[in-house]
């Protein structure tokens, strides 16, 4: 078994543009071990949330090859990717990414009706994992009866609910006061440690870029060194 959970190996991605091309990601490669927690930097535009989308298998490399928990992404197929994305990834985003309709609770539920986890067991899951990012009593509330830092905590839940060994956030304190955002900082860090998760964070915050065991610092798609 290999120690590591992501290999990054001559990345690149490319997107159509006019009468040529834009080089979002140019021949990066990286890994990260089992229980690290990586940081991403980089001005906006230097390609961070396209190699998020690469690793998380919601898009696809135009060269290079990438691993995820010891699956080659690259070549799986589109059953196989789906798969990983349920189980073994778990995602938070810059805009919190709640359904409007639905409460805490059943926000954080959703990863485990897609694994159709059973009702009783999707109850006492939920209930913990509110607990743990300190909702417990924000169960019944929709997110826009919650403030933002609240609304981030509930989808660091969501992202927790199936267990995954990895989690990826795309600028998760974007959004966020200095107060709040360093709140979530070590929420994050805190679950990264206690769970023994391997985290690779995308962000432009100084403090989050602390907190991390090492540091990806990305310019015109390429990476420019740790």
């Amino acid at each position: 078994m290999t120690d590591q959970m992501i290999v990054v190996d001559g990345v690149s991605r490319e997107f159509p543009a006019g009468d040529g091309v834009v080089h979002a990601v140019q021949d990066v490669s990286f890994t990260a071990a089992k229980g690290e927690f990586i940081a991403v930097r980089g001005r906006s535009g230097a390609g961070k949330t396209t190699l998020l989308n690469l690793i998380s298998c919601l898009d696809r490399p135009t060269a290079g090859r990438i691993e995820v928990a010891g699956h080659d992404v690259t070549a799986a197929a589109d059953k196989e990717r789906l798969e990983l994305r349920r189980t073994t990834i778990g995602f938070v985003f810059q805009s919190f990414g709640l359904i409007p309709i639905l409460s805490a609770a059943e926000n954080v539920g959703i990863p485990m009706r897609l694994t159709r986890r059973p009702a009783a067991e999707r109850d006492d899951r939920v209930a913990v994992l509110l607990e743990l990012v300190g909702l417990g009593r924000q169960a019944a509330q929709r997110p826009y009866e919650l403030s933002g830092g609240q609304q981030q905590r509930v989808a660091v839940a969501r992202a927790l609910a199936n267990d995954p060994p990895l989690l990826i956030a795309d600028e998760p304190t974007g959004q966020l006061d200095p107060d709040t955002g360093r709140s979530i900082m070590e929420l994050i860090r805190a679950v990264v440690d206690v769970r023994g998760m391997t985290a690779l964070v995308a962000t432009h915050d100084a403090e989050l870029i602390d907190r991390a065991d090492r540091v990806l610092t990305l310019r015109d798609g390429r990476a420019t060194g740790w």
